[in-house]
């Protein structure tokens, strides 16, 4: 479980694990990071980017290969798991650096892969109890899951308190009844993330999260969005019609679905900000080439300091949040 681990590194630390080994406190990266960097950009570039074209034509994640489980084999899925359960029990450092070399070689499978590694699985890591965790975590992390979270619904989006999904409580569980739009992955997720209203007079603490599963009776994927970007990393609309929930699917607590919400949305943002750090590097990976080759005036281009500044300004703005991410 650990291919991508030079052998040194495979050693275990003093008086810890993987975490310890791989703890920096440096501005910069250290090698190790250096290392896994390098490595995760290797593995994107060898088996992401050269379909990455036909994934936005399509509007599918590939379906030539099986990526989720390449990205399981490679260790990718669990970088902030503990390793009782699979992952790496690493940090949000390699998981920012993961986040961005996948997006630089596919904006959409790195959504994709943003929303299974961070948004379900690590809300399960935090939140999860061991039961939970032993039950769904495994398969995640080895990519024979997928994993996804929807919080926003069709008239609440950035004030997603305002939710309007119920969950009835009843004998042995919930009973959910309402709708979740724009959920990634939500075609193909086995396991899902859902939060629900369990008290619709509460406001902000009468929400609860769901473990949510794939075949329930009750809950089914409506249509699949066409979207302007990202387009290969599948998005539906999820519908919950009298979809019972056992008791034992609460992740956290009944009516703390909003801590569970706020305290993961700080850490989504950090990773999933990466995403378009490898956006920029992609562009930058296009754009300096050209202007070497590109010659006007008997020169390239890129000697005439009216074209150095962009590259260079774009360059800088993609290099700054990887310090403010420290």
């Amino acid at each position: 479980m650990q291919r991508w681990l030079p052998a040194l590194l495979r050693r275990a630390a003093p008086g810890g694990g993987a975490a310890r080994l791989f703890a920096s406190s440096s501005l910069l990266f250290d090698d190790t990071q250096e290392q896994f960097k390098e490595s995760v950009r290797k593995f994107a570039q060898e088996n992401i980017a050269p379909r990455a074209a036909a994934i936005d034509a399509s509007n599918h994640f590939p379906r030539d290969v099986d990526l989720w489980r390449l990205m399981g084999d490679f260790n990718l899925h669990g970088l902030t798991a503990p390793e009782e359960y699979g992952g790496m029990g690493l940090g949000y450092m390699y998981h920012c650096i993961s986040m961005e070399e996948i997006t630089r070689a596919s904006g959409a499978v790195g959504l994709s892969y943003g929303a299974h590694s961070n948004l379900c699985i690590n809300q399960l890591v935090r939140h999860g109890s061991p039961e939970q965790r032993l039950k769904y975590l495994p398969k995640l992390i080895s990519g024979e899951h997928i994993g996804a979270l929807a919080m926003s619904e069709p008239n609440s989006g950035s004030d997603v308190v305002s939710m309007k999904c119920k969950a009835e409580k009843v004998d042995g569980g919930y009973v959910l009844n309402g709708n979740k739009m724009w959920c990634t992955n939500g075609p193909s997720a086995q396991t899902l993330v859902v939060y629900a209203k369990t008290d619709l007079a509460a406001g902000s603490k009468g929400i609860t999260a769901f473990i949510i599963e794939k075949g329930m009776p009750g809950f089914s994927t409506a249509q699949k969005l066409d979207k302007l970007g990202m387009r290969g990393s599948d998005t539906c609309e999820l519908v919950f019609e009298n979809c019972f929930v056992p008791r034992e699917n609460v992740l956290g607590e009944e009516g703390k679905g909003v801590y569970v919400m706020m305290s993961g949305l700080d850490l989504e943002r950090l990773v999933l900000a990466a995403g378009p750090i490898g956006l920029m590097q992609a562009c930058l990976d296009v754009v300096l080439p050209y202007v070497r080759q590109r010659e006007q005036f008997g020169r390239p281009i890129g000697e005439f300091q009216f074209i150095q500044v962009n590259p260079c300004s774009f360059h800088m703005s993609s290099v700054f949040p990887c310090f403010m991410m420290q």
